[in-house]
């Protein structure tokens, strides 16, 4: 199982919102730039509110740190490459798909896995193989968005409350987007909503599989700079990985009914606070 605390060298897991979990390299070079992250961030937090009490006629002031903060952010960039982070992916599956999640771990999307999954449910009797040939037909799969999800396995920087209604429809729904996003039958949608339960998988992300360094980047600055005083604008990313996870990837599955599940983002995981209040969180 990979650990899900820090190591010298970055092996463990990070959560980017939990300085707690930051390896020693990452929290040293951040910890010698703390007098340059202070700085920049209060002066841009300054600029920006003398920017929206004044009358806009005046051009955005430049921030003095903003280069050198810039070169930093390239720097935490590199390190982030090298890392892996805890995402999370809000789904609804079959006891039998959690089964084999476990036994052969996460594949991106695809057309071929979709129509297995699809043929899979008819074997199991969820319904029949007239109702997979519609919902194989009439994904969003077969349009456009498939070069906007194909190859791409989705998951969300930081874990969010279930009843939260940007992941509650994919809870509420089994299939994904490739089932029910343009499914217009009512019978098939309703359908879809009986089989499998509520998960929130619990992942073991490695950046290097997906395209999202600089937004972990960001994320871990904007985190540290809150343990100096600051108040930086939240950063919260969706990422996604392009190459199979394997199960060792997967830290957990949590399920509808059980305790964790219920909790997400509101106790669990602990010392998880979701800084929502105001464009900093804080405020």
């Amino acid at each position: 199982m990979i650990s899900a605390k820090g190591s010298d060298e970055g092996a463990g897991v990070i959560d980017v919102w939990n300085i707690d979990t930051f390896d020693n390299e990452l929290r040293g070079d951040l910890d010698a730039h703390a007098n340059l992250i202070r700085n920049h961030m209060i002066t841009s937090r300054r600029q920006s509110r003398e920017h929206e009490a004044s009358d806009h006629r005046m051009p955005y002031p430049e921030n003095p740190h903003a280069g050198e903060f810039m070169a930093l952010n390239e720097h935490i960039t590199q390190l982030m490459e090298a890392r892996t982070i805890r995402t999370w992916h809000y789904t609804r599956m079959t006891d039998a798909e959690i089964d084999t999640l476990r036994l052969k771990g996460i594949y991106p999307s695809s057309l071929e896995n979709i129509r297995s999954r699809f043929d899979a449910q008819v074997v199991a009797g969820a319904f029949s193989q007239e109702v997979a040939d519609r919902l194989f037909a009439d994904s969003p799969y077969q349009s456009d968005h498939l070069n906007a999800r194909s190859g791409m396995f989705w998951m969300t920087s930081r874990p969010v409350d279930i009843e939260d209604g940007g992941v509650a429809v994919f809870l509420e729904s089994w299939g994904g987007e490739a089932a029910h996003f343009s499914q217009e039958d009512e019978a098939i949608q309703d359908l879809l909503k009986q089989i499998g339960r509520p998960r929130v998988l619990e992942i073991a992300m490695p950046l290097s599989h997906s395209r999202r360094s600089s937004f972990a980047a960001e994320a871990v600055l904007a985190t540290y700079g809150r343990t100096l005083g600051c108040q930086p604008d939240k950063q919260v990313f969706d990422l996604y990985s392009q190459q199979p996870l394997s199960p060792a990837h997967i830290l957990a599955v949590h399920s509808e009914g059980e305790p964790n599940f219920s909790a997400m983002a509101r106790g669990y995981p602990v010392g998880f606070a979701d800084l929502n209040l105001g464009p900093g969180g804080d405020e």
